[in-house]
């Protein structure tokens, strides 16, 4: 299916991450569709993506930002206008389940929530006037942990369910500038991240096991290229009617009575 994305200017912020990751699994099929994903990160991995799809004969930028700073997010915005002199969609993808919980500090608490949730403020505050001129529209990462919480991740969980609200706040208030804003919420996609947690536990290959036999749906994780597929869909035009979303892609994980993995 043509998506229509071909030539469409996207940012993901946190799109920087590992091979494998979420974000990084956005660049490669935003450019497998000709689209031209732009990356706002800390991380300079982004700048090796973008050279990768340039080298290849396609379009791709890096603005290295700190995206929890108004002052490089607003000149990552400049770069990107200047250049391209429109943004179609925001993709806000940074986020890190952080552990800080009610045994940390208020500083370390806010920190977490600077980078989970005031980032995606941020990103979509400086875009704005760009995506109102394209009729664009916003995606929001979101966690099953803002409905289901986790434990030992205040911040994290507190961040994700600022997500969900501003999703549906920015759905209303930008209705009148024919702004579609959605959210995708995962829960378990065996991310390097993901990887990296499993080897911090004790007995981590049976926990993980264990995990994937609670998800309803072929009792396995959601792959991270079915997540960005899903993101993909939902920013494109095939999906020109759908705004205020909260979108599962999470094999029945949130939803589905766990009586069913008995039958």
């Amino acid at each position: 299916m043509d998506l229509g994305l071909k030539g469409k200017v996207v940012i993901i912020s946190g799109g920087g991450g590992k091979k494998g990751s979420i974000g990084a699994c956005l660049f490669e099929h935003l450019a497998k569709e000709e689209a031209i994903p732009v990356i706002l990160d800390i991380s300079e991995r982004g700048l090796k993506y973008a050279d990768e799809i340039i080298s290849n004969g396609g379009e791709a930028l890096f603005c290295k930002t700190d995206v929890t700073s108004p002052q490089e997010v607003q000149k990552a915005i400049e770069v990107i206008s200047k250049k391209y002199g429109r943004i179609d969609a925001v993709i806000n993808n940074v986020g890190c389940n952080d552990g800080i919980g009610l045994d940390n500090s208020f500083d370390e608490f806010m920190e977490s929530i600077k980078l989970n949730l005031a980032s995606y403020f941020l990103v979509v505050k400086f875009a704005l006037p760009h995506l109102k001129m394209s009729k664009g529209n916003i995606l929001n990462i979101g966690s099953k942990v803002a409905l289901t919480g986790q434990g030992k991740t205040s911040g994290y969980a507190a961040a994700k369910g600022g997500v969900l609200g501003l999703t549906r706040e920015w759905a209303v208030d930008l209705l009148k500038d024919g702004i579609r804003c959605n959210a995708v919420l995962i829960a378990e996609s065996y991310t390097p991240m993901y990887e990296e947690w499993i080897a911090t536990l004790k007995n981590g290959k049976e926990q993980l096991e264990a995990i994937q036999q609670n998800i309803p749906l072929g009792k396995r994780m959601t792959t991270p290229e079915e997540i960005a597929s899903a993101c993909l869909f939902t920013i494109s035009e095939r999906s020109s009617h759908t705004t205020g979303q909260y979108i599962f892609v999470d094999g029945g994980y949130v939803h589905l009575d766990r009586a069913l993995l008995n039958n």
